[in-house]
């Protein structure tokens, strides 16, 4: 029988008032969209019955979890954007290099570390492009002069370093 070891199911990019930016899973057709969008709505609650308690750690940890299967994780930027990842605890097939990790019964808050760092990164370097203007592209599209950054994350290159960090992430992995 082969070895299943814990993977990413689905990363949620959620804005500061509560808006979805980017949702990915993975494997896309494997997942049923509209239950990740639930499963990630109702993990913003929990965000902010914390809200009060962390001042410096970006750390939320484990939100909840749904059954034995699924949990979700939370990290905060300082601008009040959430990542939310949600994690197979049966997602894929153990490789050769996942032995050491195969024999693991969960997974540790520290375990994700690296997937919100390299989330992080790849969203401070999609604000930093001088070509995305995501209040510009929202309020065009929305037929209004209001200043408003509900649009969702259309670029190419953070949707590709997205689906890098999903496919990529292990348990026990230090860097992605």
């Amino acid at each position: 029988m082969a070895t299943r070891v814990p993977s990413i199911a689905c990363i949620g990019v959620i804005g500061k008032h509560n808006n979805p930016l980017h949702i990915s899973l993975f494997p896309p057709k494997e997942r049923d969209s509209l239950e990740f969008s639930f499963l990630l709505s109702s993990c913003l609650d929990i965000f902010e019955m914390r809200m009060p308690l962390k001042t410096a750690d970006q750390d939320f940890g484990l939100l909840q979890a749904v059954d034995e299967r699924l949990a979700m994780y939370g990290w905060l930027t300082n601008t009040g954007i959430k990542f939310i990842i949600v994690v197979d605890m049966e997602g894929r097939l153990a490789a050769s290099g996942d032995a050491k990790v195969s024999s693991a019964v969960g997974i540790r808050d520290a375990d994700l570390k690296p997937a919100f760092r390299a989330l992080q990164t790849a969203y401070i370097n999609l604000m930093r492009n001088p070509f995305f203007n995501p209040v510009e592209a929202s309020a065009l599209k929305a037929g209004v002069d209001q200043k408003i950054s509900s649009d969702q994350i259309n670029s190419p290159g953070f949707i590709k370093e997205v689906k890098r960090i999903g496919e990529a992430w292990t348990a026990g992995a230090t860097t992605i």
